[in-house]
């Protein structure tokens, strides 16, 4: 009886922290295809704010800004993160749990705070920019592929790369036909994180970008003060079926490489 009412609450309290989640995101859905600019009225169903979204010039140019941004820092970020994870598997026990600490700093530092360092450290050198923003994003993007791949490397068997080398294999051939294979879900998986990451930003954006550069979260703060205009709904409904799609993806391909184990 206990364990019966214990199922009942934990089903219960399941639903109302899914429903505060998802609530808000599906009334956001269903105001993409409400024909009136009111959010409380129906005024029937409509697909205009779609079709508006993509005759809108500013809302192409800061979603091309947006996933440009995303993709070249989640691969850049890729790129660092795996060499960097591999250096510190490498590492001693003591270097190896400072090198640990260090990545996880970024991750715990408030937002705004990285945004105000990075923006004095670029007015200093470079002007701010598109160039700033990637290296602003490519920065808070490092720690999660190096988190992501920290896991795999450890479950990761040395022997077979040994063994590869043992039987003549060079030592970027064996790299690439042992070792990056092994890593390729926790590669992935960092890749759709940071390129998540990226996209849902704004604060650092905020500070680090330069005038006539806006992603898709620094225009819609902008357009806010104005007034919230329907084909933003239809567009962040858009984003979150784009996420979605990538998460599926993503936990799929991981699926498959621990179900081939």
């Amino acid at each position: 009886m206990v364990e019966r009412i214990k199922d009942i609450l934990s089903g219960l309290y399941i639903g109302f922290i899914t429903l505060l989640l998802y609530a808000p995101i599906v009334l956001l859905i269903v105001l993409s295809f409400n024909n009136s600019r009111s959010r409380v009225t129906w005024g029937g169903f409509t697909l205009d704010w779609y079709a508006r979204l993509f005759s809108n010039n500013q809302i192409r140019e800061a979603l091309f800004t947006t996933l440009s941004l995303a993709f070249l820092s989640a691969v850049i970020a890729v790129l660092i993160g795996v060499t960097g994870a591999l250096g510190i598997n490498a590492m001693t026990k003591q270097r190896y749990k400072l090198m640990m600490v260090f990545t996880n700093i970024p991750m715990l530092n408030a937002d705004i705070v990285t945004g105000i360092a990075l923006m004095l450290w670029f007015v200093h050198f470079i002007p701010l920019s598109f160039g700033s923003v990637l290296l602003a994003h490519i920065t808070f993007n490092i720690p999660y592929v190096i988190l992501s791949v920290m896991p795999r490397l450890q479950q990761m068997n040395v022997n077979i790369y040994e063994a590869a080398r043992d039987l003549g294999a060079g030592a970027v051939y064996a790299f690439f036909k042992v070792i990056l294979p092994q890593l390729s879900a926790g590669i992935l998986s960092g890749f759709f994180m940071a390129f998540t990451m990226s996209m849902d930003d704004f604060v650092i954006t905020y500070f680090t970008k330069g005038a006539g550069v806006n992603t898709l979260s620094t225009m819609i703060y902008g357009e806010i003060r104005k007034g919230i205009k329907p084909e933003l709904y239809a567009l962040s409904t858009l984003i979150f079926l784009f996420v979605s799609v990538i998460l599926l993806i993503s936990n799929h391909a991981a699926g498959k490489e621990e179900g081939g184990r």
